[in-house]
C-alpha cells in the first residue's frame, strides 16, 4: 500500500484494492432497501455497496470486536459488572457530500452482522438551536456553523451514552419546516451509534469551550469517518439537489423554502450558487475541511458519488 506522503500516519488504499477486502458472502440487501437509502439526486449502485461499503462494514466490525474484547478484559481487570457501553462512530463532511447516505448504508450492513447489533443514527441537526433562538442571537444566516448548535446538549447526550444510560430522548429536526420539532427520538439500549454532522470532528474555539468542561464531541468517538470530495464537485451536487428539491419538497405548503418552488430554473441555479458560496462553501472552508485529518478513515469521492480511494490511519 502506498502512503499519502513520506511519514504520513495514513495509508492510501485505491478502489481496486479496497474492493477485494469485502467478505465473499453475498450482501443481503435488496434494490428496494438500497433505493430507500439513496440521498436525493444521488446515484448509488449495488456495485458501489459491494465494492466500497461492504469492505467498510467488515473493517468497522474488526474495530467493534476489538472494542468489545478490550471492554471485557478491562472489566475483568477492574472487577466490574457486565455493563454495556455503546460504540460510537463519528461521521463528518460537507453539506451534500453524502454523509447521511453513508450512515444509512453502514447502519443497514452492521445490522446484518451475525450478532445483529442495535444500531442508531443520530444527526447533529437535532442539536441545532431552534429558529427563534437563532434569530434572537442574530445568527439565523449561520445555521450549520459551529455557533448554531447547542453544544452543551450535544455533549450531555454523548456523555450520557458513554456513561451507560440505557434510554435517552433527543430532539429532532425537520428539514421540511427547517426547524426543531416537538417530537423526540428515543435512543434505547444501543450497541452502536452513528453520530453524523458537519462539525463533529471540530476542536473547540474559546467561545465554545467556555461553556463548561473542556470536552470535544470527538472525545466520545471510538471510530470516525470523513466523507470527502473536491469543493467544485460538492457544489455541483448541492445545486443539483436544490433543483430537485425545488421540483419536489419545496412545493409542500409547509416547506420553509416554499418561495423557491415557483422561481424558474435559472434563478434557482443562481440562488443555489449564492447559498453555497455565502453559507455552505464558507462553512466548509472555515470549519469543516480542516477537521478531515482528525478522522480514522477518509472516503475520497469523485463524480457520481463514487469512492475512488480510502485513507486509513495506521494506528
Amino acid at each position: 500500500m502506498k502512503t499519502i506522503s513520506s511519514g504520513s500516519p495514513y495509508v492510501t488504499i485505491e478502489r481496486s484494492q479496497w474492493k477485494r477486502m469485502r467478505e465473499r458472502k453475498n450482501i443481503e440487501l435488496t434494490e428496494d432497501q438500497l433505493d430507500k437509502m439513496r440521498g436525493l439526486n444521488e446515484f448509488l449502485s449495488m456495485q458501489e455497496v459491494r465494492d466500497i461499503y461492504a469492505p467498510l462494514s467488515r473493517l468497522i466490525k474488526v474495530y467493534y470486536e476489538n472494542y468489545l474484547h478490550l471492554n471485557r478484559k478491562r472489566k475483568t481487570f477492574l472487577g466490574l459488572g457486565n455493563e454495556k457501553i455503546p460504540y460510537i462512530i463519528g461521521m463528518a463532511g460537507s453539506v451534500a457530500v453524502g454523509k447521511s447516505t453513508t450512515a444509512r448504508i453502514i447502519k443497514e450492513l452492521a445490522s446484518m452482522w451475525p450478532e445483529k447489533p442495535s444500531v442508531y443514527i443520530v444527526t447533529t441537526d437535532g442539536f441545532l438551536y431552534c429558529n427563534r433562538e437563532l434569530e434572537s442571537r442574530g445568527i439565523m444566516s449561520r445555521k450549520g456553523f459551529p455557533e448554531s448548535y447547542d453544544l452543551k446538549s450535544m455533549i450531555n447526550f454523548l456523555y450520557g451514552v458513554k456513561s451507560g444510560i440505557k434510554s435517552i430522548e433527543i430532539p429532532q429536526y425537520s428539514h421540511l419546516i427547517y426547524d426543531i420539532i416537538e417530537e423526540k427520538k428515543l435512543i434505547k439500549d444501543p450497541d452502536i451509534i452513528i453520530f453524523e454532522g458537519l462539525n463533529v470532528l471540530q476542536t473547540h474555539t474559546k467561545k465554545l469551550s467556555a461553556m463548561g468542561p473542556d470536552l470535544m464531541v470527538s472525545d466520545f468517538f471510538d471510530f470516525s469517518i470523513y466523507v470527502d470530495a473536491e469543493e467544485e464537485i460538492i457544489k455541483k451536487w448541492f445545486m443539483e439537489r436544490f433543483l430537485k428539491l425545488k421540483a419536489t419538497a419545496f412545493k409542500d405548503p409547509k416547506s420553509y423554502f416554499r418561495k423557491y418552488a415557483e422561481i424558474d430554473d435559472q434563478e434557482a441555479i443562481e440562488r443555489a450558487s449564492y447559498i453555497w458560496d455565502e453559507i455552505n462553501g464558507k462553512n466548509l472552508k472555515e470549519n469543516i475541511i480542516g477537521t478531515k485529518y482528525h478522522a480514522e478513515l477518509i472516503m475520497e469521492k469523485t463524480t457520481n458519488h463514487m469512492v475512488e480511494k480510502i485513507l486509513l490511519r495506521k494506528i
